[in-house]
């Protein structure tokens, strides 16, 4: 195994982790989370659309068959499954065996934003959805979703589905988006938006209010909240630069960035693991935590 990072921030990279039963291989690894146990959930563009793994990559099970259009988002909290089906333009919450709980959207229905192929900058905001990236619930109770490829928005939805609010226009602007990719939200309740295309974080209040922005990275595909505070963000090649995960504290500050190959999700378990989704390669890498 290959040792990358430094400090507390060293970790032992094991590529192609999974042990998949025999004959089966993984499809496109769009985003990968933990559970309360340390499972290891993969959302993958294939169908089973998520394949359960334990911390060790020995696979434990599947489920989801016919019931994902195309995996994109996806985060485990308090052991619920809250997914988004880009293309059918829902976003979806999961008991972790893969029964349905909340739908929100309409299948395969879109919003107007006259946005129709890359570089997926939306001509105009619109209500959801319209492809959206990730769903996230709240402290307060409330949902928030992420619509991203061809909307530039986050919207907010009541526990049971009420759309509450929407906020976000396209741009480069505090408040603009140009593919918001992901969210993560802290304990008293901040959100921070992968901004992926402007290259940045943008941190808001629970009502939407602009409170700040991390830049100097590649585009982030992915940002997860750690249980110590940090925040593990999945950045894109940037020109000469590869692909890293980056660790951040609570305030921005970069604590370490680990090379890795084109990563599109990033999960981390109770022990400060990490777990890589890869697009291109198929697979997931995992970054095991040595240093403490």
């Amino acid at each position: 195994m290959t040792q990358v990072g430094t400090g507390k921030h060293a970790y032992e990279l094991v590529r192609d982790w999974p042990r998949m039963p025999k004959g089966e291989s993984l499809g496109v690894v769009s985003r990968v989370a933990t559970d309360s146990q340390d499972r290891v959930y993969v959302f993958q563009r294939k169908d089973p659309p998520v394949v359960v793994l334990d911390r060790e990559g020995n696979y434990l099970g599947c489920w989801g068959i016919g019931a994902v259009k195309e995996a994109h988002g996806m985060k485990i909290v308090d052991d619920v499954a809250y997914t988004t089906d880009r293309p059918d333009s829902v976003a979806v919450s999961f008991t972790l065996d893969g029964r349905p709980l909340l739908v929100l959207g309409q299948r395969g229905v879109h919003s107007d934003t006259g946005c129709e192929k890359s570089p997926w900058l939306a001509l105009r905001a619109a209500g959801p959805f319209n492809h959206p990236t990730e769903m996230m619930p709240h402290p307060n109770g409330d949902i928030y979703v992420t619509d991203g490829y061809r909307n530039c928005r986050v919207h907010r939805f009541t526990r049971d589905g009420r759309l509450v609010k929407s906020w976000g226009t396209p741009g480069k602007g505090e408040g603009q988006f140009h593919l918001p990719h992901s969210i993560a939200i802290d304990p008293d309740g901040r959100l921070y938006v992968a901004d992926r295309s402007n290259k940045r974080v943008q941190m808001f209040s629970p009502d939407g209010d602009f409170i700040g922005m991390w830049t100097g990275m590649g585009g982030p595909n992915d940002i997860t909240r750690a249980k110590d505070g940090t925040f593990y963000i999945a950045e894109q090649e940037d020109g000469d630069k590869p692909a890293y995960i980056c660790i951040r504290d609570a305030k921005g500050q970069v604590l370490a960035r680990l090379e890795s190959r084109h990563i599109h999700g990033v999960g981390v378990d109770s022990r400060g693991d990490i777990y890589a989704g890869l697009t291109v390669d198929r697979s997931v890498d995992k970054f095991v935590r040595v240093g403490h």
